[in-house]
């Protein structure tokens, strides 16, 4: 059975008529701009809109760990619907994690607040590779689970899955934690370059798996986060990342339904990331959007990428330059509109309302 059957067999056992809601979904804006196609207007979600500038997340989050909070079906599917509630947003993204996968996988590791995932014992020899074991459905059945309630829950709003990209997870694991220079991990790559695509292609094969489950049990858009690939030239980029994200979205081609890429500072890998294989590029706020569109190529939609911090300079300047985003973004063949990054927890929630608004408005066709 492929992943398109598996997926509407899921569906289908809801409490719903999947051939009405399967039409919907795909007929939302969100995955028509994400398919390049005409939208009543601009649609808009923000990454980390699930999370910690919510007053209503932190509370229901009291005296939980992070990774106990990702594998409680009933809580990810209260704090996934929060921001759709609040915000009216055009998509909701699965509260989720970046490490769920590998930790699914059998490394040992913790998400500490203020600093970020922390492993137990780093990856940095082929003995240590060993640990890192693939995972199939069973082992992350608990996200199955969430997205089989959420899409129940949503109805013809869609929903988006994740997964954290091979490079950025090896980052992790060899560092052992959050870095600012990656210095273990470029020293593998140069260094061991047959261990580091090991590595990589194990994680690989651990994403691909995370993602088919997400898509089976009714997801209808996926996004692969490199949040570290601004780390690299574009050169080593190519050599050492590239094969291995190819692997992950070349995996989902016959899914049937949006692939979003997306990292931080990479703008000179704009050109290399259009060719990894995903409808929408995500691009970060320090690069315009029509220019970031010349460097991917019109074939593939853009998604961004309002700076943050606009949103704490007033109403005025969030419309200003949300408004300049938007015509920026009028370049692509289609446009999400979004952050250039997650939401910062001191955001007030009121401020992303009235943005939602601003664009819907704004953007009327």
């Amino acid at each position: 059975m492929s992943v398109v059957d598996r997926r509407a067999a899921n569906r289908a056992t809801g409490p719903w008529d999947y051939d009405a809601v399967t039409s919907a979904l795909n007929d939302s804006p969100f995955v028509r701009a994400c398919r390049g196609q005409d939208v009543p207007h601009t649609p808009v979600w923000f990454m980390r809109q699930a999370g910690r500038s919510l007053p209503e997340y932190r509370k229901i989050r009291e005296g939980i760990g992070m990774l106990e909070s990702c594998r409680r079906p009933d809580l990810v599917t209260e704090i996934t619907l929060q921001p759709v509630r609040r915000h009216n947003v055009d998509a909701a993204i699965l509260f989720s994690d970046i490490v769920v996968p590998i930790a699914a996988a059998g490394v040992d590791l913790d998400i500490v607040a203020g600093t970020g995932p922390v492993v137990a014992e780093p990856i940095r020899t082929a003995a240590d590779l060993e640990r890192l074991r693939p995972i199939t459905g069973e082992e992350v059945a608990f996200v199955g689970a969430a997205v089989r309630q959420l899409a129940g829950e949503l109805g013809k709003t869609p929903l988006i899955g994740f997964a954290g990209a091979p490079f950025t997870l090896a980052s992790y694991l060899i560092e052992g934690g959050p870095s600012r220079t990656y210095t273990r991990t470029k020293a593998m790559m140069y260094a061991e370059p047959a261990l580091w695509h090991a590595l990589l292609t194990r994680l690989s094969g651990i994403t691909l798996a995370f993602l088919r489950t997400q898509i089976e049990a009714g997801v209808s858009a996926i996004q692969l986060f490199d949040s570290w690939a601004g780390a690299l030239s574009e050169t080593d980029y190519r050599e050492f990342v590239l094969p291995h994200s190819a692997a992950v979205l070349g995996g989902l081609a016959d899914a049937g339904i949006p692939r979003i890429h997306f990292g931080v500072g990479t703008a000179v890998l704009l050109g290399a990331m259009g060719e990894a294989g995903a409808d929408v590029v995500g691009v970060d706020w320090r690069t315009p959007l029509d220019r970031a569109t010349t460097l991917i190529g019109p074939a593939h939609a853009v998604q961004g990428n309002l700076d943050p911090a606009v949103l704490f300079a007033g109403r005025e300047v969030v419309e200003r330059e949300a408004r300049r985003v938007l015509e920026q973004g009028r370049a692509a063949p289609g446009h999400v509109f979004n952050l250039g990054h997650g939401v910062l927890p001191e955001t007030d929630p009121d401020a992303l309302t009235r943005l939602v608004e601003f664009v819907h408005v704004t953007s009327q066709r």
